[in-house]
């Protein structure tokens, strides 16, 4: 329990810090990290996954949860604090440690990884309302790349946040909100397969699994 405390303390202190990059009040509730990793247990070869954004490593530990004995995890964090923390979390923590010899921990943007289809998973915890509208068309394209043919994409936003955000924002605020919700809903119309509704997350949150494959 105090090392989760600590992990906390770590997180509200870069919120602080870093909202931009950092995007959420609290670390990702259970109900929330359950339906980010939805997709990474099943049956069949073993899977290649990819977490963009893992912050303190919440969701990252439902994902170890789920992994099989075959399975490996490539964690992608830009964040230097939240790197040392997963790094100590997959020395030291008992559910992380029986992944950590299959898991790397990789410091640096999510963009600029190598463009090649190597994940049958993606869980996405970035903050994309927080970005440029640019930004946001540039991180899903690069997730399509990433991802091999039937693979998932599973990323989460809040509920009703643009609206929200759009009611207090300049005009120059408004118009790149509209330029996110444009970029996402090209991905979700085209293939989104699954929306699960977090209404016990803190806030609300919505989830969405997308396969590219899906695209006509």
């Amino acid at each position: 329990m105090g090392s989760r405390w600590a992990e906390i303390r770590v997180f509200c202190g870069q919120v602080w810090r870093n909202y931009h990059t950092t995007g959420a009040v609290l670390p990702s509730g259970r109900r929330l990290a359950a339906a980010l990793a939805r997709y990474v247990a099943g049956d069949g070869p073993p899977k290649r996954i990819l977490e963009a954004g893992p912050g303190t490593g919440a969701v990252t530990r439902r994902i170890a949860k789920a992994m099989r004995p075959e399975d490996r995890l490539d964690l992608v964090e830009l964040n230097e604090r939240f790197v040392a923390c997963l790094t100590r979390g997959l020395a030291d923590d008992p559910l992380l440690k029986q992944v950590a010899d299959r898991t790397r921990v990789l410091h640096c943007a999510v963009e600029t990884l190598p463009a090649e289809p190597c994940y049958d998973v993606i869980v996405s915890g970035l903050p994309l309302n927080n970005f440029s509208a640019a930004a946001v068309e540039g991180i899903l394209k690069k997730f399509a790349e990433l991802l091999r043919p039937g693979g998932t994409l599973s990323f989460f936003e809040y509920m009703a946040m643009r609206p929200l955000r759009a009611v207090v924002s300049g005009r120059a605020g408004r118009e790149r909100l509209r330029g996110i919700g444009r970029a996402m809903a090209a991905v979700l119309q085209a293939g989104e397969v699954r929306r699960d509704w977090v209404w016990a997350n803190v806030p609300p949150a919505w989830v969405h699994h997308v396969r590219f494959g899906a695209v006509p």
